[in-house]
C-alpha cells in the first residue's frame, strides 16, 4: 500500500493534501500485518494459539480493516462521515494488545520460593 501511495496514487494525494492519512494507514497496516504474521508463526510452530491470542487476532484484523480501510477511503476522497468508524478501528488494535498482554501474564511463571 505505501507502494501504491507513493506511485500511482501520488498524484490524487497530492492533490487532496492527504499524504498523511495514507501514510499513517500504512504504517498501522504494516505495524499490525507484521504482529499477525508472527501469530501465524506462533501457531504453526505450537500447533494451535491460545484462545486470547486468537482473540487478538482478530481484533488486529478487524483494527486494519476498520481504521487503515477508513483512512485509504478518506484519503482518495470518500465521504468524510467514513471517518466515524476509525477510532472503532483504534480500538481494535489496542483491544488485541491488551489480549496479548492478558495472555502474557497468564503464561508467565509464578514466583518461586527458594
Amino acid at each position: 500500500m505505501g507502494a501504491l501511495g507513493a506511485h500511482a496514487l501520488k498524484a490524487p494525494l497530492l492533490q487532496r493534501q492527504t499524504v498523511d492519512l495514507w501514510h499513517t494507514a500504512v504504517l498501522y497496516h504494516l505495524i499490525h500485518t507484521v504482529a499477525l504474521l508472527a501469530l501465524a508463526s506462533w501457531k504453526h510452530s505450537a500447533g494451535r494459539l491460545p484462545p486470547a491470542m486468537a482473540a487478538a487476532a482478530f481484533c488486529w484484523l478487524g483494527g486494519v480493516l476498520l481504521f487503515s480501510g477508513s483512512l485509504y477511503g478518506l484519503a482518495l476522497g470518500a465521504p468524510r462521515a467514513l471517518g466515524l468508524i476509525t477510532p472503532v478501528g483504534g480500538l481494535l488494535f489496542l483491544a488485541g494488545w491488551v489480549l496479548v498482554m492478558l495472555n502474557g501474564w497468564r503464561q508467565s511463571p509464578g514466583p518461586t520460593s527458594s
